[in-house]
């Protein structure tokens, strides 16, 4: 299977309060040895890659203030990730590690120059975790009065793509000659313009960044609504999502499957990954203790903020998930609304209730997890997962320690990386 880790610049990434646990620290978040520690410890726990979720900006959508959800530790980017993943690639040689950048805001030359970068300095490891923004907070920091709607936003996010993949391809991969004794530093004549000119954006190149041993970055993307997932068919390489259930993930698996079985492409290339939280314990009893403090942590009042930030409306006064995608307007994720609406008719409780539930956790031993992760497996829910920390680094530490172990003698994870890139390991999970 493949394992791809969540992660955030700053002390909470998806459980709300985690960062109130003792043993989640905060003196380090702007030291580049929290970010070196953990790319370590997921190559050692032989993960695919690391992502790092990112927002642009503060989100202010619950009753019209950003005061609850900076106040009370919300899911918040406390240094650009793109200035601690360089630190990551030095101290790894197989973790692939990736960015969330936005197609809506940023220009293609700027996105392919820094992900070109990145990939070089990391031997093939770049990923880009491609999203369009659903917030207006986000706009107004980029000088819009708001969101497009969302089929522009994927109809430029196509356009960025096609045009950022032209200028990857700027550059064959033997024009780096640097010949000292000829002088030839460069064979001109194997690097030619982009010349791309959409109904969005326009580039001429030729990028700077020659090309990276992999070509191109591995495509991360998580749309769930209709036209995310064709988006989705066309370029991801790895599907994130965030199903409520395993016969919500099935159902999911099996239609990306058929959208890209239509495309033409080849549905076994492309993973399918759910998120998956947990809590590891040494006994049952261990596990459900240590997700119970947990759960004494949690500040109801940031769980519907970070729930509002991700629904695109002030969820304080909203008690219907037809009430909020109406008032969310071009605004919200509708992966994150789905997951809701599937989590209230699984548990027979209303939306408002759903909206106000931290993020579900499997608390278990190390064989209890493995299980669940075997099951959805070979019930073809997906291809493997993507995990948050619950608490950050000590999830991914007793993940490498106990569940990792586990999984390698069940063989459905690799005791070793078969390729230099990403995208090798990515074809071969060994």
């Amino acid at each position: 299977m493949h394992l791809v880790a969540y992660l955030k610049t700053g002390p909470t990434a998806s459980y709300a309060s985690a960062w109130r646990h003792p043993a989640s620290p905060l003196d380090d978040i702007w030291d580049a040895g929290r970010y070196e520690h953990v790319a370590r410890v997921l190559e050692a726990a032989r993960f695919d890659a690391a992502f790092f979720a990112d927002g642009l900006g503060l989100p202010d959508l619950y009753k019209n203030s950003f005061a609850d959800f900076i106040g009370r530790g919300g899911q918040t980017s406390l240094l650009d990730p793109m200035t601690v993943l360089p630190l990551m690639a030095r101290v790894t040689k197989h973790l692939g590690l990736g960015n969330t950048i936005s197609t809506t805001f940023l220009p293609p030359f700027q996105i392919a120059r820094s992900l070109g970068s990145l990939d070089l300095l990391s031997g093939g490891r770049a990923a880009w975790n491609v999203v369009t923004s659903a917030t207006d907070y986000e706009a107004r920091n980029f000088g819009l009065d708001g969101v497009p709607p969302k089929e522009e936003r994927y109809d430029r996010a196509d356009d960025v793509l096609t045009a950022c993949c032209a200028l990857w391809d700027c550059w064959d991969a033997d024009a780096m000659v640097m010949d000292r004794a000829s002088g030839v530093f460069a064979d001109a004549g194997k690097i030619r313009y982009a010349d791309h000119v959409g109904p969005y954006v326009r580039t001429r190149g030729p990028l700077s960044i020659p090309r990276s041993p992999q070509g191109r970055p591995v495509i991360l993307q998580a749309g769930s609504s209709p036209r995310g997932r064709e988006c989705a068919a066309r370029w991801a390489d790895m599907i994130f999502c965030t199903p409520a259930t395993k016969t919500d993930a099935i159902a999911f698996r099996a239609d990306m499957h058929a959208r890209l079985a239509a495309r033409g492409r080849d549905p076994a290339g492309c993973a399918i990954l759910p998120t998956l939280s947990v809590v590891i314990g040494e006994t049952e009893s261990i596990a459900r203790e240590k997700a119970a403090f947990l759960d004494s942590l949690i500040d109801p009042e940031l769980v519907l903020a970070s729930s509002s930030q991700l629904l695109g409306v002030d969820l304080s006064r909203i008690e219907s998930a037809e009430q909020a995608e109406r008032e969310a307007g071009n605004q919200g994720i509708a992966g994150s609304r789905d997951r809701m609406a599937q989590l209230a008719r699984a548990q027979g409780i209303s939306f408002a209730a759903a909206v106000r539930k931290p993020r579900g956790l499997l608390a278990g031993t190390p064989a209890t997890i493995a299980d669940m992760m075997e099951d959805w497996l070979a019930s073809g829910a997906c291809d493997g997962f993507v995990l948050p920390p619950t608490v950050f680094p000590l999830t991914y530490e007793e993940f490498a320690r106990m569940v990792t172990p586990e999984l390698q003698r069940r063989g459905l994870l690799r005791r070793d990386y078969a390729g230099r890139t990403l995208r090798e390991n990515l074809a071969d999970p060994g």
